[in-house]
């Protein structure tokens, strides 16, 4: 049986500042901005934010299946395929048949797609750097844990089925 995972925190308050959910998406809405920008001002228009966390897992390992590459980037099957296509137009990643299951399609990064690695991941160092001056180092890794337990929890449980009536 599984381990009832609850927290007495009250989360809704009249302050928004006190809301986690508000913050977290405040914080994802302005770093999304401040790369888009960055990224347009390094010559770098045909990526967007969007991209990075499947970059990110090709740059890892190219040649993935869309399940894989969808798994390792945190992303739904549906959201992947709107998001391969979107890469593919903007000349990132192609897609070719699985030789071992041709109705299994692999995604590889175009060279265009490999090249920007190093200045991307300048960049995005650059900007989280930004982010997160004044933050201690350790809190910084706390952060991260938490968040990562967060997300889990939100792909673990079927929030809505659990909400109060």
């Amino acid at each position: 049986m599984k381990k009832e995972k609850t927290c007495d925190y009250k989360f809704f308050t009249s302050n928004p500042k006190d809301c986690p959910y508000y913050l977290v998406t405040r914080v994802s809405l302005a770093a999304t901005s401040v790369f888009k920008k960055v990224f347009a001002e390094a010559g770098l228009m045909e990526l967007k934010p969007a991209y990075l966390g499947t970059l990110m897992s090709l740059w890892n390992e190219d040649g993935l299946k869309v399940i894989e590459l969808g798994r390792r980037a945190g992303l739904e099957p549906s959201t992947m395929t709107g998001l391969i296509d979107r890469m593919e137009r903007d000349g990132l990643v192609k897609r070719f048949p699985d030789p071992e299951d041709r109705r299994v399609l692999k995604i590889f990064l175009t060279d265009a797609g490999r090249t920007i690695q190093d200045t991307v991941a300048s960049k995005v160092d650059h900007v989280m750097a930004q982010i997160l001056s004044g933050v201690d180092d350790n809190d910084v890794r706390h952060l991260k844990e938490t968040l990562r337990k967060v997300l889990a929890n939100v792909h673990e449980e079927n929030i809505d089925e659990q909400s109060e009536k």
